[in-house]
């Protein structure tokens, strides 16, 4: 601020509140008028020849004057209120006790002014000081002169009738002036309050529509998102099931290379299908970790079995190093999500490496007998990642830089679904890399450990190699009802079940498949979720409802090319036993009808 202003609206800035702007002009104004009546009454004291009050009334306009250069130069009005307090009690005490060693108007005047003035300046515990600072020594005096116990060596100066006339009429004029100046100030601070009020109603309403809007959004995302699944999934279904018949044929080997090629395609298809979805779940909080038990050893083979034939085709050296520590470990945790983090890393490394290695190490670095803490690196011999990209990375739908995904391909969600799967379980991952030497990624994970130990079942090793081999293991005689309204995978399914040497029944509809339950005889259903007339969860229902037992309970298995998010809890909810997702496995498939027929027949 320049020291040569006296402008009040250099001095006003609109982060200021109403309140410190109304303070702050008050000592502006209030100077001017306290100056004039100080001059005034100077003159009048120093004509009467009253050299005390003289003497006080110039020291007063010099402080007056100094502290308004100061106001316009630095505008602290607390400070500046202090100093002004502190010297009106100064000069009201002196009065009293000193000069004039009386209680006259004027003094009571000044009390209500130190009153009035501290309590709107400085809030009421300073207003309560200043105030009894005034007030109780007054007090004190007018006791002791009633019981005429008061008396110094100092005559009294006397002032004349006019002198207390521009007294008292200067004081009113001060006291009527904060007041106006405050009440108006309040006024417009309850305005300025109700239209807060209002314009914060406003934008409630707006935030509640913006709310409801992106709710609705969100909604109308997910259903799309589960419609193009569905449309997506659904012809990848026919395409990679066709794929597994005509393998399973034995074709020529140049048929075989171009089946090879065919499921490969439509298996990335599928892939990307299926990170664009997970991260659209992870990003709308729908992920539920669950807590399973599990052999960690063997889950960590049973993913790098598939990476291992990957790094051979490239010519690369592909190890899987585990700690023996963990060879007896059986964990709590979610082996799918676990599944999810280590094959996508696994996968990078594979896809971003062209000569060298590809390590996967996985270590025991605390046992606390009830928990254990396990670290787990995937380090590969690859491109590298410059280290200004080392965050960029995990961004979704990134990747280093265009020419690595035009080189490399992928959607760049992969990282950025690893990274949100181990934040939302509290796991921080860490990367180091060197361009053209290679990168490692590494995160430690805490598992609550099993004291049971679990036995790996005969019975899923068996089924999936009958699958395989076009055998259902004994259960030529089984008596399936399909619903599926698709004519595609109608034939499918048709063709499928028949390397099982199984003759299925098919229900173009639900409605369809509920009219067959009533008159047949069936070991388990599988209900396509999506169809004409009748949807798969309203037949279920219906066929829950049957007056026989036996039909009433007869095991049901969703097939679903949805991506919703609570799926699975829908289909709880109309009763069927599982579900099974589009595109499926044979083996899968099959070790779940001959779980769910097992289970019945005991």
């Amino acid at each position: 601020m320049n020291f040569f202003n006296f402008s009040i609206y250099k001095i006003l800035t609109r982060d200021l509140s109403i309140l410190d702007q109304a303070r702050i002009r008050l000592l502006y104004y209030g100077f001017i008028l306290v100056f004039v009546a100080l001059c005034t009454l100077f003159l009048s004291v120093y004509l009467q020849a009253l050299p005390l009050l003289s003497a006080t009334s110039g020291v007063l306009i010099f402080c007056v004057a100094a502290l308004f250069k100061y106001l316009t130069y630095k505008p602290d009005w607390r400070s500046i209120s202090h100093i002004l307090l502190i010297l009106g009690t100064i000069v009201n005490l002196s009065t009293v006790f000193v000069v004039m060693q009386e209680v006259n108007i004027i003094v009571i005047q000044i009390i209500i002014l130190v009153v009035v003035f501290s309590f709107y300046m400085l809030g009421q515990n300073w207003g309560m000081f200043y105030s009894l600072l005034n007030l109780l020594p007054v007090l004190i005096f007018l006791v002791m002169v009633y019981d005429h116990n008061y008396y110094i060596s100092f005559k009294p100066e006397k002032v004349d009738e006019a002198t207390i006339i521009i007294g008292v009429f200067a004081n009113f004029i001060l006291i009527i002036f904060i007041q106006s100046h405050f009440y108006t100030a309040f006024l417009k601070n309850i305005q300025q309050l109700k239209e807060t009020g209002e314009e914060q109603a406003a934008l409630n309403i707006k935030f509640e529509k913006a709310i409801e809007k992106a709710e609705k959004s969100s909604k109308v995302q997910s259903d799309f998102l589960s419609t193009m699944s569905h449309e997506i999934r659904t012809p990848l279904n026919a395409v990679i099931g066709m794929s597994n018949l005509l393998m399973m044929n034995n074709p020529r080997p140049d048929q075989g290379e171009n089946l090879e090629i065919l499921k490969f395609s439509a298996n990335n298809l599928l892939a990307i299908v299926n990170d664009v979805l997970d991260f659209n779940k992870i990003e709308s909080g729908k992920i539920v970790f669950e807590k399973i038990k599990f052999n960690l050893v063997d889950l960590l083979h049973n993913i790098c079995g598939g990476q291992i034939m990957k790094a051979d085709e490239k010519g690369l050296l592909f190890k899987l190093d585990i700690d023996s520590a963990l060879r007896r470990k059986v964990v709590f945790g979610d082996p799918t999500r676990l599944t999810q983090i280590i094959f996508n890393l696994t996968s990078n490394a594979i896809k971003f490496t062209a000569v060298g290695s590809v390590w996967v190490r996985v270590t025991c670095i605390e046992d606390r007998h009830n928990n254990i803490t396990v670290s787990f690196s995937v380090k590969d011999t690859g491109i590298g990642i410059k280290k200004e990209n080392l965050q960029s990375i995990f961004e979704p739908f990134t990747q280093e830089s265009i020419t690595t995904t035009r080189q490399y391909g992928g959607t760049g969600l992969g990282l950025a679904i690893v990274k949100r799967l181990l934040e939302l379980q509290g796991v921080k991952m860490h990367v180091h890399s060197v361009v053209n030497q290679g990168s490692e990624f590494s995160f430690n994970m805490e598992f609550p450990v099993s004291t049971e130990a679990v036995v790996a079942p005969v019975q899923k090793q068996r089924v999936a190699q009958a699958a395989l081999d076009g055998d259902a293991y004994g259960y030529e005689s089984l008596r399936v009802l399909i619903a599926e309204d698709n004519p595609v995978n109608v034939m499918l399914m048709k063709k499928l079940f028949s390397k099982w040497k199984i003759v299925p029944t098919i229900a173009e509809n639900g409605e369809r498949a509920v009219e067959i339950m009533q008159y047949g005889n069936f070991d388990i259903i599988l209900m396509d979720l999506q169809m004409p007339i009748m949807n798969g969860f309203d037949a279920a229902k219906e066929i829950r409802k049957m007056p026989d037992p036996t039909k009433a309970d007869i095991p049901i298995i969703a097939l679903t090319a949805s991506a919703l998010f609570d799926i699975k809890d829908q289909v709880t909810a109309a009763g069927m036993n599982d579900y099974v997702a589009k595109p499926f496995k044979p083996d899968e498939l099959m070790e779940k009808i001959q779980g769910l027929v097992a289970k019945t027949a005991v």
